[in-house]
């Protein structure tokens, strides 16, 4: 099948919790793990650790992530593994594609991610326009900047 993207590696794991501490303790003071940045957003429900695995182009994002709400949706911290995060060189491309082959995509279509690169969502779960989703897992599409085209291109 030819498509108009590809899907060039793992960007990131988002991994959820009631108490983002507990989960810093593992994956930044015995993991090793550095916390580049944090963020936060009420939309979302999320309170958030983005740390690095790595370096470079071949860096993996691993997000810590608590609710800000536990009794709100979305509710970060119900599914421990929250996500697997995907570098596509053409997102929009990708997206529209998918789409057209039936995919579901969540709600929010291409936004900017907390890493404040482009990105959207495959849904969990199909429906009847849409019947192709993650099958139980969130799959984030994620538009890789051109030094990660580059090396993992």
């Amino acid at each position: 099948m030819n498509k108009p993207f590809r899907i060039l590696g793992i960007q990131q794991i988002a991994i959820g919790g009631p108490d983002k501490q507990r989960l810093r303790t593992l994956w930044v003071e015995l993991f090793g793990l550095t916390i580049k940045s944090s963020f936060q957003s009420e939309r979302e429900n999320v309170d958030e650790d983005v740390c690095a695995l790595g370096s470079g182009p071949h860096a993996v994002e691993v997000d810590l992530m608590q609710p800000l709400d536990p009794d709100k949706k979305p509710a970060v911290h119900a599914t421990p593994l929250n996500h697997v995060g995907l570098w596509v060189d053409d997102l929009q491309k990708a997206m529209a594609w998918l789409e057209a082959q039936g995919v579901r995509f969540a709600p929010g279509g291409i936004r900017k991610g907390a890493a404040g690169h482009d990105i959207c969502f495959i849904h969990p779960k199909g429906n009847e326009p849409f019947p192709i989703g993650g099958e139980g897992v969130l799959i984030e599409l994620v538009q890789a900047p051109p030094e990660v085209i580059a090396a993992l291109g």
